[in-house]
């Protein structure tokens, strides 16, 4: 009897034990709950007193950038959306039996003036012998008059007969920074009208060597935006806009051996061409005659330069891509091949302000003075700026 009391004893003490446990895990427990609301109720303050850092976990600060930017993509999109139109070439000709077939393009443009004015590219629309149509965003479409074709960059100008058009907003691409979201909006595959895509500005002032086709020669594009926004065929003309909704680039080239790199005109080097086109009905170019390329740092020390600024006038490295142009307005001045290019009019030419900005300052007529280094001697020339043919 004894030895069964003692067990009973055990028995109770040991389920005493088990309880006081228990009840000290629930305490625990509801101590951490209320601790934690505690923190959240009062942002840290209790944490900082106890000596314990409160984490933050921002997943509704990012959620909430995403959203902000997916809303900006959307907006742009919509701004300048109704002034994107399909640019459609349509061309007759006979194969060599005799037959006669029919050759369809299409790409892409943008409305400049409420009157039909539309900006496309100059390979868009570089046949002569072809006839074109532009199909606005609503599915209307007008018999289309290339205006005039630049002489110098990828760029053309086209009239509809049409009144109350809507029209872009030019925006400044001289303020675009490396790293800026962009939106590209085109005729994809010249199927898929009013395709937009979004990226980055990747790069600025490229410099691109053009591939020749059937229709258009190679050629050098200065001073380009780089994007990896989606450039596909068919979108060539279409706007490249920034956040805002404003037009700070026109589409033209792709890396053909690379993803997710493609080019635009800076929309300032085309402003000059809208406005010539405005006033005098073509598009007219001051121009100085020179092959060049950017004097860089790493340049310079590749080549033993005494400059790490300037544009040094270099041949190309196709036929007939000479360094100077005879007769053309720096033949004229003395300019020769391996000078380097310092200033125009007292502007430094570097990165951020390439020679071919500066020349496109000035109007046909003008006369510009230049400070180059010839020979590693520095001396100043006077050029007369004249129409590029």
């Amino acid at each position: 009897m004894e030895e069964n009391s003692k067990n009973k004893r055990r028995g109770k003490s040991f389920l005493l034990s088990v309880l006081v446990v228990v009840i000290s895990l629930v305490v625990g427990m509801i101590g951490g709950v209320s601790g934690i609301i505690l923190l959240g109720a009062n942002d840290g303050e209790y944490a900082k007193k106890i000596g314990i850092e409160s984490v933050q976990i921002p997943t509704t600060k990012t959620e909430k950038i995403i959203i902000e930017e997916s809303n900006a993509i959307i907006s742009a999109s919509d701004k300048v959306s109704p002034s994107v139109v399909s640019v459609i070439s349509k061309q007759v000709y006979q194969d060599v039996f005799g037959r006669t077939l029919e050759a369809d393009g299409a790409g892409t443009g943008f409305v400049i003036t409420s009157d039909g004015l539309i900006i496309t590219n100059k390979h868009v629309v570089s046949s002569e012998e072809t006839e074109y149509t532009v199909v606005m965003a609503d599915g209307k479409s007008y018999d289309a008059e290339v205006k005039s074709r630049d002489p110098y960059n990828d760029l053309a100008v086209l009239k509809i007969d049409a009144k109350n058009l809507p029209v872009v907003d030019l925006g400044d691409s001289d303020q675009m920074q490396v790293g800026q979201w962009v939106v590209a909006v085109g005729n994809a595959l010249g199927q898929y009208n009013n395709t937009v895509t979004a990226g980055i500005v990747s790069a600025k002032n490229r410099d691109v060597e053009t591939t020749a086709t059937s229709s258009s020669a190679a050629e050098t594009l200065s001073d380009m935006l780089q994007t990896d926004a989606a450039i596909n065929p068919g979108n060539s003309g279409g706007p490249l806009v920034n956040l805002a909704g404003q037009v700070v680039g026109i589409n033209t080239a792709i890396a053909s051996d690379a993803q997710g790199i493609g080019f635009a005109i800076p929309i300032n080097t085309a402003k000059s061409a809208i406005e010539s086109i405005k006033n005098t009905g073509k598009i007219v170019r001051p121009y100085l005659g020179v092959r060049y390329v950017a004097v860089t740092k790493d340049i310079a020390e590749q080549n033993n330069l005494s400059y790490e600024y300037g544009a040094i006038v270099i041949r190309g490295s196709g036929i007939g891509q000479v360094a100077v142009v005879p007769s053309s307005p720096a033949d004229k001045a003395g300019i020769v091949e391996n000078d380097i290019i310092l200033e125009v009019d007292g502007e430094r030419v570097d990165a951020d302000t390439t020679l071919l900005s500066l020349i496109q300052k000035y109007k046909v007529g003008d006369k510009v003075e230049l400070k180059i280094s010839s020979k590693g001697t520095e001396k100043t020339v006077n050029v007369t700026l004249e129409e590029m043919e």
